[in-house]
């Protein structure tokens, strides 16, 4: 496969010239133009390397399409994969809440199993465009989170975890009134309803965070997975991950988190959607305001696959950062993280996983996507 006039954006600079792909491998780049009849012409558009998702919970919204509602998982899975593919991602990480609640819904224990032994057996039969992985969101102030994790932990796909707390009162829920106005999104809570459930929750958080975080910790320590924090709010929780040898820190909500997270040398994973919107849903720190500090390092879709390509102009335009730079965001970055070393940028030697880019009137518009050197989107 040769490609001509594309507008190619390596990690270190971006420029019009030629790619060469061989056995599904990036075998040569050159820049300038070619007459080579053969060549595919990109007329300019941008190829950027297949984005790298480390956290989406795209799979939830296809699982449970209107409130009260719970899909087939297996079709929710399919129509995922599309998505994602089509919005330029050639590598996710499928996020999979492990530990039940009552009401838990699409986080419901037996759901999320069925979910990852579904993933895996579309995966080992091909049928899936982008490269799927396992994220295992472990919140740890629930009874089973520990069995359900071991139960998981030999899932061949399995290769991130993240460590999670939503009690309200802590860390992005400090607030319960935001706590339970986040929660009324689908109905009303009587006042008893959410004195009981903050009652439960708030058992349920002195009783298991702490054994239930570090046995996790523990885990993914023996089976060198790598993990990472969740919301950190304060420096505490930062100093917290930082001593229990967590490398990600994912949607820190305050400046002060994340600026010591970069203190520890722990990446920042933050929000695309947060980039887009010009600031967090939930009230939590400016997303541009921490690329303006040089405190972001990772950016993911989050609830929105499309959101990666915007956020990676709109931090050119915005944040004032090159090109380069914004694009290792959503893939060299994440891959690194991920110790996938042989994607997330386009290089001789690395796998030809790249997308086909245009800009309709300022906006990123994904045209094709490849996987390996082949079209999946």
């Amino acid at each position: 496969m040769l490609i001509k006039n594309a507008r190619i954006v390596t990690r270190d600079e971006d420029f019009i010239g030629t790619v060469r792909v061989e056995n599904g491998r990036i075998a040569e780049l050159a820049p300038g133009n070619t007459s080579t009849r053969e060549a595919e012409d990109w007329d300019g558009d941008y190829l950027l390397p297949g984005l790298v998702e480390l956290h989406t919970d795209n799979i939830e919204k296809h699982l449970a399409p209107r409130p009260g509602v719970l899909w087939n998982h297996e079709a929710a899975i399919i129509v995922h994969d599309a998505q994602v593919a089509s919005a330029g991602i050639t590598t996710v990480f499928d996020a999979l809440g492990v530990g039940s609640r009552p009401e838990d819904g699409v986080r419901g224990r037996e759901l999320q199993i069925s979910c990852a032994q579904s993933i895996g057996k579309f995966v080992d039969r091909g049928l899936l465009r982008a490269d799927h992985f396992l994220h295992l969101r472990c919140e740890v102030g629930t009874t089973d989170v520990v069995e359900v994790f071991d139960l998981l932990s030999t899932h061949p796909l399995f290769k991130l975890a993240s460590v999670m707390d939503h009690t309200p009162g802590q860390r992005q829920w400090q607030d319960h009134a935001k706590w339970r106005k986040y929660q009324e999104r689908h109905g009303k809570w009587s006042d008893e309803h959410a004195t009981k459930i903050l009652a439960e929750l708030a058992d349920h958080q002195a009783s298991y965070v702490a054994k239930h975080r570090a046995d996790i910790v523990a885990r993914c320590q023996g089976l060198n997975i790598s993990l990472a924090s969740h919301d950190d709010t304060l420096v505490e929780h930062v100093e917290e991950a930082a001593r229990d040898g967590i490398a990600l820190a994912e949607f820190p909500t305050t400046v002060d988190a994340a600026r010591a997270a970069r203190k520890h040398g722990i990446a920042t994973i933050i929000g695309a959607p947060n980039v887009v919107r010009g600031g967090s849903h939930s009230g939590n720190v400016s997303a541009l305001e921490l690329a303006r500090d040089g405190l972001l390092d990772i950016l993911s879709s989050d609830y929105v696959p499309s959101s990666l390509l915007i956020a990676v102009f709109d931090l050119v335009e915005k944040a004032g950062w090159s090109l380069p730079r914004a694009v290792a965001t959503v893939s060299w970055a994440p891959a690194h993280a991920a110790g996938l070393g042989d994607r997330g940028a386009i290089a001789p030697g690395l796998r030809a996983d790249f997308v086909r880019v245009a800009r309709i009137d300022g906006v990123a518009v994904p045209r094709e996507t490849y996987r390996e050197g082949r079209r999946v989107s």
